[in-house]
């Protein structure tokens, strides 16, 4: 196709697990397909530093600044190895969309912040870099999350039946797509994060792989319904929520310390599969299908619980694998198309699902040395 356009979107969620990219191919802003990916981790020293900035310190602008260099240096890998798999080079892309790592999300307070250099990501990888998505959300009255179900709408929508797009990152959310209505969406609650981080401090592990701990464990009900009463849950969407509130810190407060950490951790998951699915049942009870992406997606016990929970509904469980997009590339999709919807001036109508007043063309660009000489 002689208008095939490849744009590089570039993705590191609240999970700080690593840096996920992918080469997608757009006609305009009409999503065609993903033609190469990649993922580079995080090295331990570089995730426990990011994590350190998740509260005040000392120096800690000077920190940031830093940090925000050594992003772009490793997102610039990423670029390169997705590239090398690909067979294309910098020149045949259009732009990359570089979300940056989360590092604050208090939309209360109208910011969030997305740590990254993309002025110097530019320079190192020679391609127009597009990042910053959520600022003019946020100005324009909104909780500038979340920015994904504007995308889902793109590849995912069914003109016959309403769909959800379940995320399970390090929080979790819901894209409603109905047909005939625009997409709308929210963050339902933890997801990975904190059991994530439960299986850091007790099994020194990075995650509960297939959730092959937890199944050891037993629901706690009394922990499980005094998780389940905080006032997010039953807070009404639009809302968005991130490691400044579901953090290791929240969950001590509901602890006495004599629980088995296993049984904390089955808990945790339920506190997700429960929390996720009333949300679905508020916001899309006419849905059919739910389709799991994220990191999520891997772990089998809790797609075994959503599972089990929708179908008193008559609502089944997939993955977005069946929709021909892998659901571990599903983000760094993502933020290719909004980078080409910045590239070609196309107003993104994520206001439905974050509370803006209306559409706004999202990110910030720093054209690239070859690109700027041809505008």
């Amino acid at each position: 196709m002689t208008n095939t356009q490849y744009y590089i979107g570039l993705m590191s969620g609240t999970s700080m697990d690593g840096v996920d990219a992918v080469i997608a191919r757009l006609a305009g802003t009409s999503f065609k397909g993903i033609c190469s990916q990649a993922f580079i981790a995080y090295p331990a020293k570089l995730k426990q530093q990011l994590l350190n900035l998740q509260v005040p310190s000392h120096n800690e602008l000077h920190h940031t600044a830093l940090l925000a260099q050594q992003l772009a240096q490793l997102n610039a890998q990423a670029v390169s190895l997705v590239l090398q798999k690909s067979g294309l080079k910098a020149v045949d892309i259009s732009a990359i969309g570089c979300h940056g790592q989360t590092i604050r999300h208090v939309p209360e307070n109208y910011y969030s912040l997305q740590l990254m250099n993309w002025a110097l990501l530019a320079e190192l990888s020679n391609i127009t870099t597009v990042g910053d998505f959520r600022s003019q959300d946020l100005a324009a009255g909104g909780q500038g999350a979340p920015l994904i179900p504007a995308f889902h709408h793109a590849v995912f929508a069914d003109q016959q039946s309403c769909r959800v797009v379940l995320n399970l990152g390090g929080i979790a959310n819901i894209s409603v797509l109905q047909p005939q209505y625009s997409p709308f969406g929210f963050d339902t609650g933890p997801a990975n994060m904190l059991m994530d981080a439960w299986v850091q401090q007790n099994w020194q592990l990075d995650y509960d792989k297939d959730g092959g701990l937890a199944k050891n464990g037993q629901v706690l009900p009394t922990l499980l319904e005094s998780m389940l009463n905080h006032s997010y849950f039953s807070q009404p969407y639009p809302k968005s929520t991130g490691r400044d509130l579901f953090n290791l810190q929240w969950l001590q407060h509901y602890l006495s310390g004599d629980e088995n950490p296993v049984d904390i951790l089955r808990t945790l998951l339920e506190l997700t599969a429960q929390t996720v699915v009333k949300a679905i049942m508020l916001a899309a009870p006419s849905a059919q299908s739910v389709y799991v992406c994220g990191g999520g997606a891997q772990n089998l016990l809790l797609k075994q619980r959503l599972t089990q929970l929708l179908q008193p509904y008559n609502i089944s469980l997939y993955t977005t694998d069946e929709l021909q997009l892998p659901a571990q590339q599903v983000e760094a999709a993502a933020f290719a198309w909004l980078a080409a919807c910045w590239y070609q001036r196309q107003p993104v109508n994520v206001h439905h699902a974050t509370g803006a007043t209306g559409a706004r063309i999202l990110g910030c660009g720093y054209w690239a040395v070859s690109s700027a000489k041809n505008r």
